[in-house]
Parts: structure tokens; C-alpha cells; sequence
């Protein structure tokens, strides 16, 4: 799809309506069918575009995706909708009322800015994604408040506006994902100069981001969505060298406290897995603390502890069995245990989960379920054997 126009004109609409609903399996006679009424890229497209559709649900909800219009480097890297909008929800907070969004993509963190009032210069230099990124505003009736505007973002003057909000490019068609933060398009470097100038600013970055590269200017933020790290958030104009993790949906925070690393200690009761966003952020000793707990490990981020308490921070199982490393070993627990439903966690441990699981798991299942973890205890390669709490 390298020209929306058709797709925007009354025939491409009436083609996505028809379409919308197509299963993969059904693309070829429905394209064929379509094909002896109407132009044969148009079909292409239309089909191409209701394919997205159908992906982009996942980010946007079937509502939205089914109004808007998508690219697959669109459908990719645009930011889920549920962070989106408690990132706007946090420039709201603040008293921004207009931002300058650069490298807008095709408009997902715009639409959550109009969304919660706040006015958006929204700015890419590629014609196709701001084609995209306007029809998207247009389609969920949001026009009023996004301008989109077609330059490269190193030349854009963000001086009239309240805050500025940065999302480099962290892919490439050539290399894929970018690690370098030097190496996002634009740099980092450039992009925190960006955000100095402004009032108030967020610059969203990779979460593997490393700790050392971020700004001491800047305020560290790593937020998951139902448990998976989705990015990190380094603002400025907030508290600088402040480090927190969100998880979502909530939202729920928890700020760094300066904390050394826990202790290691034998295996409790209970067993601890850190979020992602928490694991991230560095914060697995404000966890420990919280849960009267230790390490397994001093490089595994499980905490240990005797007692269960409730967190949001962590999900929490109740260890029934410690045991060395062995496939043997493990089968006949299971069986023992008559365990049908194997759930495998690793940390720390090379094994792959799907190989244990085939290895170990009974001929005869049982009616019981269990989640084993690989993982090391004071250095030992160790199974542990429990179920969720």
C-alpha cells in the first residue's frame, strides 16, 4: 500500500466494509470474486488493509482498529493503546495542554493526547505514515486537535507548545531491532536535547535500555500491559534520577527506595516472580523488602520468602518440592503427583521449556496441573516444583 487516496475514496470504503470480516483462508476467493467489479490493486489493498485491521485489534480494540488505517511498520511499532493513553494521562496530569509528538508514526500516541484534550503537532517525515496518521485522526474524529505535519523532526521549532514527546525509531529494514540507543533514528543524544527545551517532556525508549544511559536529568519510568514490558519512559521536567516501574492495567507504581541488593537465602514457602516492568527498573530489592524475602540467587530475580503476602509486583506460588536438576527425576514427581498440566519457567537455566515439558511430562496424564521452575539456588542448577497462589 504505497497511496492511501484510493482506500479514503467512497469505492475503497465500500470495499473495506465488505472485506472486513475476511479470514485468511478466504482471501483468494473473495479477491477473485471482488476482482470482476473492481480494480485489482484496489482488492489487494482493501484485503491488505483489512488483514491489519484484524492485528491492530490486539493494540487498539476491535472498535478503533476497525475505523482506522494501518502500515505494518504501523501495526508494529505503534504503542498499545492502554499505554498511550496513561502516558497522555500523566502529560494531562501535569497541565500540558498542547505537545509537539515527533516521529508520530501513524498517529496511536497523538490520538491518546486529543483523547484526553491535549492539543498535537504530530510530525513524521515519511508521506505515507503521515497520510495514515491524518486519516486516523480523521476517522475517530479527532482532526480538530491533531495537526500532522510532514518534516523531518531535527528541523521542527517546538517552541510553542507546552511539552514535547519523542519516539525515535528503534528498528531497521536492513538490522531489525536497535540496540545502540546512539543508533535510533534520531539519536538519543538528539532526542534528549529535544526534551530539555520543553517544559515538560517524555522520550520513549527501548526498555533493555541500560541503566547508564539514562540522562541524570531525567526520570526513569518502565511500564508492563498485563505483565509484558511493553517500553521505557525517561521524562524530563519531573524528578530527576527518579526510577519507577508501572504496571498496568491499574495504573500501579513502585518508586526506586535506594535499596541494596537483597540477601540470598535458602527457599521458603513461597516463591516470587517479579514483573518484567520491576526487573527492569531495578527494583527487585523494594519487592524483596515488601515480601520479608530474599534471593534465590544472587543473579535470579526470584525472590524467597516464608510468608505469603499480597503484592501487585509480583506473582506468587507456593513451592512444594526442591530438587536437582534431572529429566528423570522430575518425571517421576510428576507422575507421582499425577500431572497432567505442566507450566515451565526459566531463569537462569538453557534448558527449553517445550523439549522438558515432552521429556518429562507422563504417557498417562493425570488430573493435575503444576508449574515447574529452571532456575539456580546459590549457584546449582535446581528444579522447583509448586503451583500459583
Amino acid at each position: 500500500m504505497n497511496d492511501l487516496a484510493p482506500l479514503l475514496a467512497p469505492e475503497g470504503r465500500a470495499l473495506l466494509d465488505e472485506v472486513r470480516d475476511t479470514a485468511p483462508a478466504d482471501e483468494l476467493a473473495v479477491a477473485t470474486r471482488l476482482r470482476r467489479d473492481h480494480p485489482a490493486a484496489l482488492v489487494s489493498a482493501a484485503l491488505g488493509q483489512a488483514r491489519l485491521r484484524q492485528r491492530a485489534a490486539a493494540k487498539f480494540g476491535a472498535e478503533d482498529a476497525g475505523r482506522m488505517f494501518f502500515t505494518p511498520n504501523g501495526v508494529e511499532q505503534s504503542t498499545r493503546a492502554s499505554v498511550a493513553a496513561y502516558r497522555a494521562g500523566c502529560f494531562r496530569a501535569r497541565g500540558v495542554r498542547s505537545v509537539a509528538d515527533l516521529c508520530c508514526g501513524i498517529g496511536g500516541d497523538a490520538i491518546a493526547f486529543a483523547r484526553a484534550g491535549i492539543r498535537v503537532l504530530a510530525v513524521d517525515r515519511d508521506p505515507l505514515t503521515c497520510a495514515v496518521a491524518r486519516a486516523n485522526a480523521d476517522a475517530l474524529g479527532l482532526a480538530d486537535l491533531i495537526e500532522v505535519r510532514e518534516a523531518d523532526v531535527t528541523e521542527v521549532d517546538t517552541a510553542g507548545y507546552e511539552a514535547v514527546f519523542v519516539d525515535p525509531a528503534r528498528r531497521s529494514s536492513k538490522r531489525g531491532r536497535i540496540f545502540d540507543p546512539e543508533a535510533y533514528s534520531p539519536p538519543l543524544s538528539w532526542a534528549v536535547r529535544a526534551a530539555l527545551k520543553a517544559p515538560y517532556a517524555g522520550l520513549k525508549v527501548a526498555p533493555g535500555i541500560p541503566h547508564e544511559a539514562v540522562p541524570a536529568a531525567a526520570e526513569a519510568e518502565w511500564v508492563s500491559d498485563g505483565g509484558d514490558v511493553k517500553e521505557a519512559v525517561l521524562w524530563f521536567g519531573a524528578e530527576p534520577g527518579a526510577v519507577r516501574a508501572t504496571l498496568l492495567p491499574g495504573p500501579r507504581t513502585l518508586l526506586s527506595r535506594g535499596l541494596p541488593d537483597p540477601e540470598v537465602r535458602p527457599v521458603g514457602r513461597y516463591l516470587y516472580e517479579p514483573d518484567g516492568a520491576v526487573i527492569r527498573a531495578h527494583l527487585v530489592a523494594e519487592v524483596a523488602e515488601d515480601l520479608g524475602g530474599g534471593l534465590i540467587d544472587p543473579t535470579i530475580a526470584y525472590v524467597t520468602a516464608d510468608e505469603r503476602r499480597p503484592t501487585p509486583y509480583a506473582s506468587a506460588y507456593e513451592i512444594t518440592d526442591q530438587l536437582p536438576f534431572g529429566v528423570k527425576k522430575l518425571k517421576a514427581l510428576l507422575r507421582q503427583r499425577e500431572v497432567g498440566v505442566l507450566t515451565v519457567k526459566k531463569r537462569g537455566s538453557a534448558v527449553e521449556p517445550e523439549e522438558l515439558r515432552r521429556k518429562a511430562l507422563p504417557k498417562q496424564h493425570g488430573p493435575n496441573s503444576a508449574t515447574v521452575f529452571l532456575t539456580r539456588v546459590a549457584g546449582a542448577p535446581t528444579m522447583l516444583l509448586g503451583h500459583p497462589v
